[in-house]
């Protein structure tokens, strides 16, 4: 018996990172008029 998630299948969707412009791929649909980042970025807006 398996345990915990299996994030192996996850669908990926293409974006494009709003404050660099660079191509990503995020684990979920984006929504227009919300900001989408890439890894690098989105580090820089996270909230702590």
């Amino acid at each position: 018996m398996a345990f915990g998630r299996d994030f192996g299948s996850r669908e990926m969707h293409k974006a494009t990172c709003a404050d660099c412009g660079a191509e990503t791929t995020v684990p979920f649909k984006p929504v227009e008029g919300r900001p989408v980042y890439c890894r690098d970025c989105y580090q820089k807006h996270r909230k702590y």
